[in-house]
């Protein structure tokens, strides 16, 4: 028995796969209620909606068994990806593909086997409809047709599926965009001013720089500088300073955090705070009062990735504005709110193409992120290697202890090979237990000792055995999937050869 073939355009048949964001989900009703008709309408007691993935297949909704996830070189359901037809196995006990086949020979025992491919509108065959028996069942055209049906209506139900997930991301992005407008209407000049340029490509440091420039002038202020929190200290970064001001006050900046004064007090600022006698608060700076500083304002301007960032603007004694007016507190709590909105939009941003590209089981990065920093390497120009490595004994820990005991051995696994590895490098979770990294130029050696290192870890979750099939390839060997390919192979070599060795032992 050998496995069904790879269809033609395999790696964009993956991708396909992946925008429907299906794979391990929740069982869903509308799924269930196709195989329960299948099973129902054509009498048979076994009807599974699988997905093909790299290397197994996953049922979605499946009537008459537990599961039916199992090894892609097992699955019936990856000969019925490579044609549009549906594929019918009359008795597969007979039939020199599958009359080795673990479910032929083992539960669930298939003697007949009918699947018709799911094909995407962009025609690729990402799963099937099928149904089993465990007994002779002839099927008549009339059944065909009808589980032909039912798949077309599957295939119609994760595509709106798929649509109704894209919807609701659209959605919220619609509701951020609308939230933002309503902020940054009844703006002045300034204000608009300071909308357009965080509209530009917007940095959180850079922009607020930019803008308080142009707010600083607008206000008279002296001097206008960002604080800028990472934990409990904050460095001060020079926004505008007035032509003429003291080089006493500008030579102060670097050495404010120091000082302490009222600044160091205001880390988790929520409002603007203002003072007109700034000499009178009981935490002034005395070199700032000695140096003439009389009126201060701070305003939050939102949370970065590292930390706070706060606006302080200040006037000296000979300023011809002697207080702030109610026309300074206007546009500056307008712009607060709309640098304080763009730079946790920024943030909240971030965030969630952080999270896009993590695996949520175990925290490593996901296919995407892979997909995406293969290609960010390769085009950087600095030679890299990678290595494929797949978790061997996944199956017999979910089978034995429970898939809870599986997760936490991939969970336990996935940390322990993102520990290891050196500086830049990094590590994914492409699906299922298949890991990979990618990283500068590093020996075989010494990625085989990390992941020897991982795996370690890994034993002491499962009494059952557990090991890693690792395969390292070059940039300078081949490009993109090619690369993939090539470390692919010799990972599954290496699995090969564990096999060979272990029957030696025997």
């Amino acid at each position: 028995m050998s496995g069904a073939p790879l269809p033609h355009e395999e790696s964009r048949r993956l991708l396909d796969l992946a925008r429907y964001q299906i794979l391990d989900s929740a069982p869903e009703v509308d799924f269930d209620r196709i195989t329960r008709l299948a099973a129902r309408v054509l009498n048979v007691p076994v009807a599974v909606l699988n997905l093909i993935d790299q290397h197994r297949q996953w049922g979605k909704a499946v009537f008459g068994l537990d599961d039916s996830t199992a090894p892609r070189a097992d699955s019936f359901c990856a000969w019925t990806i490579l044609g549009d037809d549906p594929f019918v196995v009359d008795s597969a006990p007979h039939d020199p593909r599958f009359q080795n086949n673990p479910m032929v020979t083992g539960t669930p025992h298939i003697h007949m086997y009918a699947g018709v491919p799911l094909i995407t509108p962009a025609g690729h065959r990402i799963g099937s409809l099928c149904v089993t028996d465990s007994e002779p069942h002839p099927l008549a055209p009339e059944d065909v047709q009808a589980l032909s049906d039912l798949a077309a209506l599957a295939m119609q139900t994760l595509e709106l599926r798929r649509q109704t997930l894209e919807a609701q991301q659209n959605m919220v992005a619609q509701q951020q965009e609308a939230l933002e407008l309503r902020r940054t209407l009844d703006q002045a000049r300034i204000l608009d001013a300071v909308n357009r340029l965080v509209e530009l490509d917007f940095d959180p440091v850079a922009a607020p720089l930019a803008a308080a420039s142009l707010l600083s002038e607008a206000l008279e202020t002296d001097y206008t500088a960002l604080l800028h929190w990472t934990g409990d200290t904050y460095r001060v970064e020079g926004a505008h300073h007035r032509p003429g001001a003291p080089a006493e006050l500008l030579a102060l900046k670097g050495g404010l955090p120091a000082l302490g004064g009222v600044s160091a007090t205001l880390r988790d600022l929520k409002g603007p705070l203002s003072l007109n006698r700034y000499a009178s608060h009981p935490a002034a700076i005395p070199e700032l009062v000695t140096l003439g500083v009389t009126q201060v304002t701070w305003m939050p301007l939102g949370q970065t990735s590292s930390g706070p960032l706060l606006l302080m603007t200040l006037r000296l004694r000979d300023n011809p504005v002697t207080a702030w007016r109610p026309g300074d507190q206007a546009l500056l709590a307008a712009v607060g709110r709309t640098i304080r909105y763009a730079v946790e939009r920024h943030t909240a941003l971030q965030v969630v193409r952080r999270e896009a590209r993590r695996d949520a089981l175990t925290g490593l990065y996901n296919r995407r992120a892979f997909e995406e920093d293969l290609t960010e390497r390769e085009g950087a120009g600095a030679g890299f290697t990678l290595a494929l490595i797949d978790l061997d004994g996944l199956k017999g820990v979910n089978d034995s202890e429970g898939h809870a005991q599986g997760d936490r051995l991939l969970q336990v696994f996935g940390t322990a090979l993102g520990t290891q590895g050196a500086e830049h490098c990094a590590a994914y979770r492409l699906g299922g237990d298949e890991f990979a990294l990618l990283l500068p130029e590093q020996s075989e050696d010494e990625l085989l000792r990390w992941v020897h290192v991982a795996i370690g870890a890994a034993r002491r979750v499962s009494l059952r055995h557990t090991g890693a099939s690792t395969g390292v390839a070059h940039s300078h060997e081949a490009r993109g999937q090619a690369l993939v390919a090539l470390a692919d192979g010799r990972m599954y070599e290496a699995k090969r050869r564990k096999v060979r060795e272990a029957q030696n032992i025997r």
